[in-house]
Formats: structure tokens, sequence, C-alpha cells
């Protein structure tokens, strides 16, 4: 048959397969496993630590063994002079005593004292020979058992850094919901945002990866939300209508990596955060022209400021970044803000890119010994007594030229001090701690050692008990407490009388803490208002309840109130009528107001902005703690 050039001739089957390309195995042969088990394999490298440090300390030991070993033959080497001279001595007496031989016997009794110290003299010189044996063995025994350790430490070092590269994953394995979520905020907030993912390919440990996920997702909502503008106000200001948020991740080096959370957005407006900052009473004690642009950007992570205008369940509670801080530096890293007012924000936070080996520092307080994280530890020093000053009644100190409370660690652990002869040195040893904002210097009676130390969780029963995170046993099998710094510092602010940043205790906005808060409940379905009022009253509010916005203005017109919880959604008042009621209302103008309700929408959220509410709470995603919060926040 004959064949047309032009016809397009379809290949066979033989021909399909030839024109595939081999597909050559380069990678290495896998083999799936479960993560649980993953767990439990580094569990019990992690366990060798313990062996690990008690054949360090056997061959410390060995070594003190020796060289007291060889203390002691110095020393006795050191009688031998003596030990000859009198010797001689006695062969000396013997013949003045015994010339021609004597009568009384004298001569005979030296001759026997000569002759048992000769024997004497001569077990000490074999004795030599037997010191000299014991040495040598003792120093082979201290070199191997060094040799020993330096291999065992070398094999778990090697065994601990595999198992914690098998547990290493790509961050793209964390970032692939990040789109999708970022797309879903910006649709809700009417804003038109593209976020753009680099270094996504790059590798760190698994539980690094865990912890970070809530810190990034609350950093990009936090672009979205309060970086990014509007279309309409980005091209007002003569840029794109469609923001973009990057997230890039850069290895450092060969430890660390750097993930970048930046956006082109508005920025951080420096006098709001100033503003939000001196209602909590944390700000600053200059005036805002004097506080430095880094002073400022640092204060976003004071737990408790915000710039929202309102505390919805996206942003305005002032916890996030806070949270997103100490999580980073549980971590071991850090993080860091740069911000241009009008053009963008960026965060770079600095990690490990493997959890270490916990490191501690051993101290001595109160008489008992106790591991301190060195993660969290700033500075470990020793200063003179003259160094330390006395402000507004508290001992203080000076680290880079900032000044900090120093106490006791026995005081904060409720622990006795040494005698008071131990106190006057002219010396004395100090622990800096630091975490988020938080900075306390500890005076320790003994700084002893730093080193790898394996944590024990403690039961149950005690997990929670104060300024204690878990157990570890030393080299020696004594078991040691491990200190939670968290704790600690909570512990040490109260014990200098420094206020937190931000209480835990209800109050009225204005530093006066308030009893029994009375709140006004607004909600026409009684089945809403009967969980909302026994929700209110077993936190300890007092609660009065209104069926609508028109019976709501009436009560609070004819009675005091320090906060209103409405619904949207009522007959004749609704709450955004209410809301603007009151807001218009010189007497009520200032009255915290919560709205709960089923109304979602972007819409209706940017409304309840415009009327003035301090707070949108959905009931679709309402939580009965979120709700307290949220009112302990404004009262």
């Amino acid at each position: 048959m004959p064949v047309d050039p032009d016809m397009p001739v379809e290949p066979s089957a033989d021909d399909v397969t030839q024109a595939q390309p081999v597909q050559l195995s380069l990678a290495p042969e896998t083999v799936r496993v479960s993560i649980a088990k993953l767990d439990t394999v580094m569990h019990h490298v992690e366990e060798l630590l313990g062996p690990r440090l008690a054949a360090r300390q056997r061959a410390q030991e060995l070594r003190e063994a020796g060289a007291a070993f060889a203390l002691w033959k110095k020393q006795r080497l050191r009688l031998q002079p003596s030990l000859r001279l009198l010797e001689r001595a006695f062969l000396s007496e013997s013949r003045r005593m015994q010339p021609n031989g004597s009568r009384d016997g004298t001569g005979n009794g030296v001759a026997g004292r000569t002759q048992e110290l000769s024997r004497l003299l001569e077990y000490l010189d074999a004795e030599q020979v037997q010191m000299k044996v014991l040495e040598d063995r003792l120093a082979r025994l201290s070199q191997s058992a060094e040799h020993d350790q330096r291999t065992l430490a070398g094999m778990t070092d090697s065994l601990l850094r595999d198992v914690k590269e098998m547990q290493l994953l790509p961050f793209s394995s964390l970032i692939e919901v990040f789109p999708r979520l970022v797309r879903e905020l910006a649709r809700e907030q009417g804003k038109k945002v593209e976020l753009v993912i680099q270094g996504g390919e790059i590798e760190i440990d698994r539980r690094i990866l865990d912890a970070m996920k809530d810190p990034l997702i609350h950093l990009l909502r936090n672009s979205v939300d309060h970086g990014i503008e509007k279309p309409s106000v980005r091209e007002a200001k003569g840029k794109p209508p469609r923001g973009r948020v990057t997230l890039s991740i850069s290895q450092i080096d060969s430890g660390k990596v750097e993930v970048v959370v930046a956006d082109d957005g508005a920025g951080i407006d420096a006098a709001s955060v100033q503003a939000a900052a001196r209602k909590l009473g944390v700000a600053a004690t200059r005036d805002a022209g004097q506080v430095d642009e880094k002073e400022t950007l640092a204060l976003v992570f004071r737990s408790g400021i915000s710039t929202s205008p309102i505390i919805t369940d996206v942003s305005g509670r002032g916890l996030g970044l806070a949270i997103v801080r100490e999580k980073v530096e549980r971590l071991g890293g850090n993080i860091a803000i740069e911000s241009q007012a009008g053009a963008r924000t960026r965060f770079r936070i600095a990690l490990p890119l493997m959890l270490a080996n916990f490191r501690g520092v051993l101290v001595r307080s109160g008489g008992q010994i106790f591991a301190i994280p060195a993660v969290h530890i700033e500075r470990v020093s020793r200063i003179a007594q003259s160094d330390i000053r006395t402000v507004e009644n508290r001992e203080t100190m000076l680290v880079d030229g900032e000044a900090v409370s120093l106490v006791w660690l026995s005081d904060v652990l409720e622990l006795p001090r040494p005698h008071a002869n131990a106190q006057q040195t002219d010396y004395v040893w100090l622990v800096v701690l630091g975490m988020a904002h938080l900075r306390v210097a500890f005076r320790v009676e003994e700084v002893i050692d730093e080193h790898e130390v394996l944590v024990k969780h403690i039961g149950r029963q005690l997990e929670r008990v104060r300024n204690v995170a878990g157990a570890s046993v030393l080299g020696t099998g004594q078991i040691v407490p491990v200190l939670n710094v968290s704790d600690l510092l909570k512990s040490a602010i109260k014990h200098v009388s420094v206020p937190m940043p931000v209480g835990t205790s209800v109050s009225a906005g204005n530093g006066t803490e308030v009893e029994n808060p009375s709140i006004l409940v607004v909600e026409d379905s009684i089945t809403s208002r009967s969980l909302l009022k026994g929700i209110l009253e077993s936190a300890g509010f007092g609660v009065t309840t209104a069926v609508d916005g028109a019976d709501a203005y009436t009560t609070l017109k004819t009675g005091s109130f320090d906060l209103v919880v409405s619904d949207v959604e009522m007959p004749r008042m609704d709450g955004f009528d209410l809301t603007a009621k009151l807001r218009a209302d010189k007497q009520l103008a200032e009255l915290p107001i919560v709205l709960v309700t089923a109304l979602g929408s972007r819409e209706h959220r940017e409304r309840g902005i415009d009327v003035g509410a301090n707070a949108y709470i959905v009931k679709s995603s309402f939580d009965q703690s979120n709700l307290l919060e949220v009112i302990r926040r404004l009262l």
C-alpha cells in the first residue's frame, strides 16, 4: 500500500515505548514510617543522653581519683628522707650502746627496734613499686573511660543528628494551606491580595514546623487585616489595587533559617501604637516625639496592645504578636519587625533548623541545685556588690545600660536564703533571664556548670507546680528540678511588685479594679438570653437582661452598667441602631458594647465598626472563653 509522505504516521506500540524517556531512579529508596514511630525512636535516642552523662561523670571521677593518688604519692615521697635519717639515727645509737656488748640489755632493745625499722623501710620501698603499678593502672582506666566517653558521645551525637534529619520536612508541607487562607480572608474583607511564597523547598525540623503553624497563620492574618488596604484606598495612594503578601524562607547558615512575612500595605502607625500602649500603661514614659522607631515597633509585641478599632475573630485582642514572639523564643529563635508608614511591614523570624539538645545551667540556690534552660539565659556574670543599686526600694543592676530588677532566686522559690555571713561577699553571682519583653536578674549562691540535660517530665499530679517544668538526672545520679523560665519571670515580677503589662484582673479601664461588674444582655431569643446570662454569671458578673434595643436603652437610662452584650437582629430597635444611639448619648457614649450575632459578612462587620461597637463576635464561631476574654479586655 502506497504511503502518503505528507500524512502523519502514528507510531506503533513498540515505537511509543521506545520514545518515552527512560525513568532513572536517582533518588534513594524510601519507606514510609509513621510519625509516632519516629517520635518513639527520637525519645529512645534522647534517653541515651543519660548513659552519656554518666560516662562523662565516671571519667571525671577517675581523673579526680588519679589526681588524688598522685598527690598522696608525692606526700609519701616527701617522708622518705625523714625515714632514712631515722634509720641512720637508730643504727648509730645501736653501735654506740653496744661497742663491746651491753650488760643491761639496752643495746639489744635498740638493735631490735632498728631491725623492725629496717623491715618497715623495706616494705615501704616495695610499696613504691606497687604504687607505681596502681598509678599506671589508674591512668590506663582513666584513659579508657575518657575514650569510651568520647566514643559514646560521638555515636550519640551522630545517631541523634541522623534521627533529627529523619524529622526534617520541607516548608511546603506547612504552607500549602496558606494561599487558600489568604484568599478567603481577603474576600471576607473586600480586599485583593496576592500571596507570594519563596523557598518552600527548604527543610526544617517537623516539630518546629508544627509549632510555627499558628504563629505564621497569625502573621498572615495580621498582614491582610492590618496591613493591606482596600483597593480604593490603595489606588488613591498610587498603589496597584491588588496588595502583595510575601512569605519567604531562606537558609542563613548551616544551622538556621530565616522566615520573612512582608506586605506592601499601610505599615504600622506609630502614633496608634503609642496611644494603645499608653491606654494600657505600658508605653514609655518619654514623650511620643522622643521615642525612636525601634522602641515604638517593639511595643506591638506587648500583650494587649492592638490598633484595631474593633475586636473580632480576626484581630483586636492584642494577644497575637505577643504569643508569636513567645513561641518563637521557646524554639530558640528570635523575631524582629521593620515598618515604613504607608509602604510596607516586614517580620523577620530566625529559627534553628533542628531543635537543639536541651542545655541547662546548674545553679545553687537555697542550698539546692536547679537547672535553668540556657536558651532563655541572656548572661551569667559575677559582679561586685557595689554595682548593685537600689531604686524605689528595689535592688537593680545595669544590663546593657538598662536598669533590670534583681531578686534572690531563693526568695522567688520560697527557699531560705544563705546565712548572713555567706551573703557578705565582695562579689555575687547573677543569672539574667529574658523572655518576650520580660527581663530579670536572679541572684544565686553559685553557678556550677553548663552541660546537656535530659529533662524528665514529672507526673500529672505535679505537672503544674509553679516555677518547675520538669526534673533532670545528672551524671552523678542526683535529681535536680528544671525551672520553668516563664513562671519564674512572672513570680519574680510579683515578688518585686512590678505590675504586669496586662493584668488578668478585671479593671475599669482607668486602672481601678471593678468588683462584680454589671453587664446588660440584650437578646430577643429567650434561649440565647438564658445562655449568655448563665455564662456571664458563672464568670462572676452581675447580669441584667433586655428583650430588644428599645428595652435596653430604657434600662440603661435608669440603671448603671459597665458593659453591654447585644444581639443585632431584634424587633423595634436592632443592635446597630442601639449602638449608634448609645454613642450619640453623652452619658453612655463611652460604654463598651459587644455585638454577638449570626451576621458574619464583611458588610455587617464594617457597619459594626461604623456605628461604634467595641467588639463583633459571630455566633457561628462563638466560644465561651472567647466572649469572656473579650469582656475582660474591654472592662
